[in-house]
């Protein structure tokens, strides 16, 4: 599979396939079943099938004073967008003169003449060109004009929701990270550097790693269940988001104990992976009192509880 990161390195066997356009943030089910009708659509048409999308999501150009972190980091992305079967991604870099393009413009320049699909493949709420003008059934059209085949994908339902990125993204907030996981292609996931922190929790017997800027969103504040990776494995991880109340810190943090890891990591990138919310955060009333609470949540990260 490759990926390229400008119209300049879309390789030539990307051509006379099937298409499909989106932001495709978190890879979540809905993606999952767009790109195995994209695969049933590149098979028919004989080509291969790739993904059109886009970094950064044109949200940062159209609401600078708004942003969203993402759901996913973009090599992240990739490589989910990787494991669903597909045989390449077209990464455009998003600017101004994108956001310029029209609809028809966008249709002809981009995808007529740079990928000339056979087939193309969207999803029922799929907005394209300058202000969001082109819609499914203006895509329609142009395909019928341009003799490209055309399909829409239905919205996909999750415990009675609808599954979109809006949808994920709700839930994380809320803490609810088992729902979201469902609705996910697989469990949510989210990296930042490691920094320096105040060193309490080595104090205590629990040394955390504290990552003070992570590239992508930030579940709602609690204590959870989870696995961290770093470049010596894998391990369980009880991961503590907001302020401290026991030592009197109303700053909101992101920390994390890895069970059965000793070692160094600041300035690395850790990756936290979030199984199930164990509990609220609360303020205790001793420090032994913490400590033994401490003991219980590692016990239920590294042998998980049913979830909340």
């Amino acid at each position: 599979m490759f990926v390229a990161r400008s119209l300049a390195e879309i390789p030539a066997f990307a051509q006379g396939g099937a298409v499909t356009i989106g932001n495709f943030d978190g890879v979540h089910r809905g993606h999952a079943q767009l790109l195995a009708q994209l695969i049933q659509a590149a098979k028919k048409v004989g080509g291969p099938a790739i993904v059109f999308t886009f970094d950064p999501h044109p949200r940062a150009l159209l609401r600078p004073l708004d942003p969203l972190l993402p759901l996913v980091w973009p090599e992240r992305k990739w490589e989910l967008l990787a494991g669903l079967g597909i045989d390449g991604i077209l990464v455009y870099p998003t600017d101004e003169k994108l956001l310029a393009l029209s609809a028809a413009d966008f249709f002809q320049q981009l995808l007529v003449e740079r990928l000339a699909p056979r087939a193309i493949v969207e999803g029922e709420n799929f907005f394209f060109g300058r202000g969001r003008e082109g819609n499914v059934a203006r895509l329609s059209e142009f395909c019928r004009a341009a003799q490209i085949e055309f399909e829409v994908l239905t919205a996909v339902t999750a415990d009675g929701s609808e599954v979109s990125s809006s949808q994920i993204r709700g839930l994380l907030l809320s803490g609810d990270v088992t729902t979201a996981n469902r609705m996910l292609t697989q469990p949510y996931r989210l990296r930042g550097e490691v920094v320096s922190g105040a060193r309490r929790g080595a104090t205590l017997g629990f040394p955390t790693a504290n990552i003070e800027r992570p590239e992508n969103l930030l579940p709602g504040t609690g204590v959870y269940a989870g696995r961290a990776f770093v470049a010596a494995g894998e391990f369980p991880a009880a991961i503590h988001i907001g302020p401290n109340p026991t030592f009197g810190e109303e700053a909101r943090k992101l920390e994390a104990h890895l069970v059965g890891f000793s070692g160094d990591l600041y300035g690395n990138l850790l990756e936290l992976e979030f199984t199930s919310r164990i509990r609220d955060v609360r303020r205790f009333g001793s420090k032994e009192e913490l400590v033994e609470q401490l003991r219980q949540d590692i016990a239920l990260t590294v042998t998980p509880a049913t979830p909340e």
